[in-house]
Parts: structure tokens; C-alpha cells; sequence
């Protein structure tokens, strides 16, 4: 049974395909779901961001980033921007944008700290902000920024 439908997915594609020339069909860079315009009434995914909570010098910390409603048959990336007092490449490793949220409703950005170059005297704790950013198919939350605090290993 399972190897049935299988077959059936296969055909469909071979057919798909197969019928794109006589329908002059073309692949478009259209996603799913369609872009935002900001026209009032649209029904997007509204993302937030929550902190996995404070971490210590050579641990990785995380957000987690959360869509609803979960986008159904497909996934989004997420614009975001990073401030706070630790600096990137001395206290953590730089972050990557945009992120990834799938199918699921949920994404994570992780990062990873560096140890402190600076003097064993300073030992404080650096902050380290994220803030989602405007994007395309999605809509901001109320909680659009979490913060975690680097503390100095023990």
C-alpha cells in the first residue's frame, strides 16, 4: 500500500511536467505565502522571539523564534538584527540572518561564546540583543526583541 502511493506521487510529478510545455507554464519566483504588501485585513504568521536564557563564556546560547499560525506547507525566513554590549567576534561567534522557521512554527538561532580576551579583572557580563525586522511574508509580534546575558565563566 505504502509503495502505491508512492507510485501515484511519482506519476503526478512525471505528468505535471510533462503537461508545463502545452500549458506554457513557467517556474516564477513566487513563495508561499505570497508576499506582504501591508494592506490592512491580510492574514499572516505573526513571529515573536523568546530567550533560552542567560549562559556562561564557552556555552551556546539561544532564541527561539515562534510563528503562528505555523505556516502549513512550507517554511519562512526571518530577518533580524543583533546589538547589546558584547561584541561580535570577541565575545560571541557573529550571528547569520536571516533565520530559518519550518513547518513547524518554530526556529533557533544559536550562537556560540568566545572566551574573554580581555583582562581576568574585568570579569562582567556582556548583553547580547536580538530585534526581528520587517520581512516578507510574516508579521512582528509584540515580544520582537529578547535579550541574553553572557556572564563571565567561574
Amino acid at each position: 500500500m505504502k509503495n502505491q502511493n508512492i507510485v501515484f506521487i511519482a506519476i503526478a510529478f512525471a505528468l505535471a511536467f510533462a503537461l508545463a510545455p502545452v500549458t506554457k507554464a513557467a517556474q516564477s519566483p513566487v513563495q508561499w505565502p505570497p508576499p506582504s504588501t501591508g494592506t490592512e485585513g491580510e492574514n499572516l504568521p505573526v513571529v515573536t522571539i523568546h530567550s533560552a536564557g542567560n549562559i556562561l563564556r564557552g556555552k551556546t546560547g539561544s532564541f527561539v523564534l515562534d510563528m503562528k499560525p505555523a505556516l502549513m506547507f512550507g517554511a519562512t525566513y526571518i530577518n533580524f538584527s543583533v546589538s547589546g554590549t558584547a561584541v561580535a567576534g570577541v565575545d560571541y561567534v557573529p550571528f547569520l540572518s536571516p533565520a530559518y522557521v519550518g513547518q513547524s512554527g518554530y526556529g533557533v538561532i544559536s550562537f556560540a561564546t568566545l572566551a574573554d580576551p580581555r583582562a581576568q579583572s574585568l570579569r562582567q557580563a556582556y548583553s547580547v540583543v536580538v530585534t526581528l525586522e520587517p520581512g516578507l511574508g510574516y508579521a512582528i509580534g509584540q515580544q520582537k526583541s529578547a535579550l541574553i546575558w553572557i556572564k563571565p565563566a567561574l
